[in-house]
């Protein structure tokens, strides 16, 4: 029997296909990250009243803890260490990491001061090192379609060419997203803002590959990834890959119910493929 696409038989979510953005010529693929940083700082505000007794990352989708998806996608691919930065609940998600017995675990603490996700990776810096690393929300994840996506993303890195690349999702591969989108892509993989009252057509799926240059000279302080985004924008150094399958954001009670309902749908697909 012909093998289906698991997410072939649902058409609002089934992933396009789409050629990668035609890169400026590279070298040999370059060394894939072996660490990783996962934010998982967050207060989880919008998830109450589930997070008045554990922190965001460990919240459950599908009967696993939020955070073990990403810890997951990284071990697949080869991660040795992962940094995560720590605030709410902090205990509760260190007592959670030191179960990992597959790679490195190294916790940032931000205890005395939430600095969100760019101050957040500026603390971290030490730990982290001077190599490219992957950068993982712990509230966003993928069901992966016909690729990997960080094996993806690790094929397409080209550092000559690119400072950092996000991983990006239509709107329409997306469940629990409820934002206006983030970014235009042109045919290079190049991504830039539009105006603001404009819908974008990429969304930032919560996965990148970075350097850790572009926080050198940054105090740190509390501020957001935004800020390194726009002003890689401005080099002409910011790229996207667009995922391929589809992209679970879990900021709420509501959309941690969406998201269950596409890893049912998903393993029904593979079922009857």
């Amino acid at each position: 029997m012909t093998s289906r696409h698991p997410l072939a038989a649902l058409p609002s979510l089934a992933p396009a296909a789409t050629k990668p953005p035609r890169f400026a010529p590279k070298p040999p693929r370059a060394p894939k990250p072996k660490t990783a940083m996962i934010l998982a700082a967050g207060l989880g505000k919008r998830m109450r009243p589930i997070t008045s007794t554990i922190p965001k990352p460990l919240v459950e989708v599908h009967g696993k803890a939020l955070i073990d998806y990403g810890l997951d996608a990284l071990a697949r691919n080869g991660v040795e260490r992962v940094v995560v930065n720590v605030h709410y609940m902090a205990d509760l998600l260190r007592a959670h990491l030191r179960k990992r017995r597959d790679m490195e675990v190294l916790v940032s603490d931000e205890t005395d001061r939430l600095l969100e996700s760019g101050g957040g990776i500026v603390r971290a810096l030490p730990l982290i090192g001077d190599d490219p690393f992957y950068l993982v929300n712990s509230d966003t994840f993928w069901i992966d379609g016909y690729r990997d996506n960080l094996d993806l993303m690790a094929d397409l890195w080209n550092p000559t060419e690119a400072d950092l690349l996000l991983l990006i999702a239509e709107m329409r591969q997306a469940t629990g997203y409820e934002g206006r989108g983030d970014f235009t892509m042109d045919r290079e993989g190049r991504l830039r803002r539009v105006a603001e009252r404009n819908l974008s057509p990429f969304i930032y799926a919560g996965a990148a590959i970075l350097k850790p240059d572009l926080f050198r000279d940054l105090a740190e302080e509390t501020f957001s990834l935004n800020r390194v985004f726009d002003t890689t924008i401005e080099t002409e150094r910011l790229f996207g890959v667009r995922l391929d399958g589809l992209w679970l954001t879990v900021g709420t009670p509501k959309a941690v119910k969406e998201a269950d309902a596409a890893f049912l749908a998903s393993a029904t697909r593979m079922q009857h493929a």
